[in-house]
């Protein structure tokens, strides 16, 4: 039996090959197996003007941003210090005065 890859998404190693590409029976992920070999682990983030974010970066918001269970949301031009970055929907943990923890998308922020 030969040895595939784990899937690049849920990282299953239950992979196996159909035809060309390599399948996940579990999130139904297919990928070319001559692409896989291209380095998809090195995670980039990127902001809204295409600068690329690091862990402990300075942001600031260009929208204002609704908050779920208040009624006042994040102002655009908000300052958000010492981001840590993750690899999820929302790709920026950040704590934000007068709110706490929050989760950003990276696309509705610019480097500050």
């Amino acid at each position: 039996m030969a040895d595939f890859p784990p899937c690049p998404h849920c990282k299953s190693t239950y992979t196996y090959e159909m035809d060309v590409l390599l399948v996940c029976p579990e999130c139904g992920h297919e990928w070319n197996s001559d692409e896989s070999s291209v380095a998809e682990d090195d995670f980039v983030v990127k902001d809204s003007n295409g600068n690329i974010l690091q862990n402990g970066d300075s942001v600031v918001t260009i929208k204002n941003l609704p908050v779920k269970g208040t009624s006042q949301g994040i102002k655009a031009g908000t300052k958000v210090r010492n981001i840590r970055l993750v690899d999820n929907d929302h790709n920026i943990d950040c704590k934000i005065e007068g709110f706490g923890a929050m989760a950003l998308k990276s696309e509705f922020v610019k480097k500050a």
